[in-house]
């Protein structure tokens, strides 16, 4: 006889969602700070274009970053 499955264990479709959208805000934030110490310690915009793809990183990442603490 199959053992009952406790509902409680699995998250509501709601609350994946949620998890899912902070992890989605949680990546860009990591992704706009990366850009910029990338940015910072670039010696020119060719060098940090070629270590922002090399990295995989987008410049527009860097300027979302406003309102973001680096820290």
């Amino acid at each position: 006889m199959p053992q009952a499955r406790d509902v409680d264990q699995y998250p509501v479709h709601g609350e994946f969602a949620e998890a899912r959208a902070a992890e989605k805000a949680e990546n860009a934030r990591q992704h706009a700070i990366a850009a910029r110490t990338v940015a910072g310690y670039a010696q020119d915009a060719a060098d940090c274009e070629s270590l922002l793809a090399m990295l995989g990183l987008d410049a527009m990442a860097g300027k979302r970053a406003k309102g973001f603490d680096s820290r």
